[in-house]
């Protein structure tokens, strides 16, 4: 009676446990907002979970503005829907990770059966004793699912507001560009129609007049693909921030922010990509999580299935007039004739070998990515300050100085509008290393503190979907 009694109270204290799983208020979303705080270049950032007038307000009073970097992002992680659908999948995880924490219901059976003046009716009602005693697993199976896909969104959480961030910059530094093409575009107009004049009169050969209109004609052309560069970077940045119709009509600066004095550096980028990316923590967890998968399916062995049935059958007797009735207790097990469990457990032992494997590629990955992503950064910072200490202001120092001879009679015009066209292909280099380097700072900090830039999409298992949720086991 003791051990019964011990028994009863176990099944209590499981029954009790289980109804204590409830629904996260938010979906985990303040869980996400805890992993990919100062992971992004915004601090506190704000996520939407859908639509709704609140966000639509947020959204509007941040676009009323001309758009900021830190804007841009921060109406991204309000308006995207991909990044909606992504707190979405987590409401879905949430909700399995509560449904998996509940008792398993009992099954009912009601038979009829007649013979001659006979009629048996058997009523069963049968208990899943191995859903009953895995509850505990289940929970926590379920529960560890929850973490990998918190995880996951915060993953892409940092991934949008990177690429938000990429295509800002690249949408500035294009509109940069283009206004300074419609420049050199109207400097080569006027240099073809000065030398058409000069060339009327004699005073210029039709060899020097056919360069200064091949110059229009190539700035021409120059202009149309600037334009349409910064209409594709602008239609960018527009899908990743989620915006239609009036909301298209947002505002950018005009150029770029200017560089930092100086380059950050970092003592052991390898380090603190270990440490701090969520694609390792996320890798690490789950092989720990397919650890203890494994041993509950070491430990269950061939035994998967364990029902408890109690049973009622009454036998009417029309003829006699009599009832009978039985009860008793009926116990469902399979017989490990042909199953055995090998092949179960030298699945998990692989699936588990799959997960630490996955471990090492993520940390080897990592590791590259910080290196190579510093390494480019200090390049990116050193080929912008030099054209921006050097050869900008050496390009101006000759642009001034022939102004100063035309002024004085000693070149002509046509060797001050050349010497414009040098300076087209210095300007554009100039802005192009200005937008390098702020791409390279974002895919840095990316690197550092949020996830893979690209490389990890080859390493994803199939881990997390390929390790069966121990329903019997």
């Amino acid at each position: 009676m003791k051990q019964v009694a011990q028994r009863g109270a176990v099944l209590v204290a499981i029954a009790v446990l289980a109804g204590c799983a409830t629904l996260s208020p938010d979906g985990g979303l303040a869980d996400v907002q805890g992993l990919t705080q100062g992971k992004t270049s915004v601090s506190s950032p704000a996520l939407g979970r859908s639509p709704s007038p609140q966000t639509d307000q947020a959204v509007a009073g941040l676009l009323a503005l001309p758009l900021t970097e830190e804007a841009s992002v921060r109406v991204a992680l309000l308006n995207n829907p991909g990044l909606h659908g992504v707190m979405a999948t987590l409401g879905i995880s949430d909700a399995d990770r509560v449904q998996a924490g509940r008792l398993p219901n009992p099954h009912f059976s009601l038979g009829r059966f007649a013979e001659g003046d006979k009629v048996e009716i058997e009523r069963v009602l049968r208990f899943d004793v191995i859903g009953l005693l895995a509850l505990p697993w289940r929970a926590q199976w379920a529960g560890q699912q929850t973490e990998l896909a918190k995880l996951a969104a915060a993953q892409d959480v940092v991934r949008l507001a990177a690429d938000t961030r990429k295509a800002w910059i690249n949408a500035v530094a294009a509109q940069q560009t283009a206004r300074y093409m419609r420049d050199v575009k109207e400097s080569a107009e006027a240099g073809a129609e000065l030398a058409r004049r000069m060339a009327r009169v004699g005073n210029w050969s039709r060899l020097n007049q056919a360069r200064e209109q091949s110059f229009l004609a190539d700035a021409t052309v120059q202009l149309a693909r600037s334009e349409q560069a910064a209409f594709a970077a602008r239609e960018q940045l527009t899908r990743l921030m989620g915006l239609w119709g009036a909301q298209t009509n947002y505002r950018i600066p005009e150029r770029l922010p200017d560089l930092p004095r100086a380059a950050r550096a970092i003592a052991d980028v390898e380090a603190q990509a270990i440490t701090q990316r969520l694609d390792v923590r996320s890798a690490t967890l789950e092989a720990a999580f397919v650890a203890d998968a494994l041993g509950l399916v070491k430990a269950s062995g061939f035994i998967d299935a364990l029902d408890v049935g109690f049973t009622r059958a009454t036998t009417f007797d029309s003829a006699a007039g009599t009832r009978e009735t039985l009860r008793g207790v009926e116990i469902e097990l399979p017989l490990p004739i042909f199953d055995w469990g090998q092949a179960r457990s030298a699945r998990a032992q692989a699936v588990y070998m799959q997960s630490v494997s996955r471990v090492r590629a993520v940390g080897v990955l990592a590791r590259s990515e910080a290196r190579e992503a510093y390494h480019g950064y200090r390049t990116a910072y050193d080929l912008a300050r030099y054209y921006s200490d050097e050869i900008v202001p050496l390009r101006k120092f000759i642009n001034d100085e022939l102004l100063l001879r035309y002024n004085g009679m000693i070149v002509g015009i046509f060797e001050l509008l050349a010497d414009a066209r040098a300076n087209v292909m210095a300007v554009n280099a100039s802005i192009e290393a200005q937008r390098d380097f702020w791409l390279a700072d974002t895919d840095l900090q990316t690197t550092l503190t949020g996830t893979s830039t690209g490389g990890l999409g080859a390493l994803k298992s199939a881990a997390p979907s390929g390790t069966a949720e121990p329903k019997g086991h």
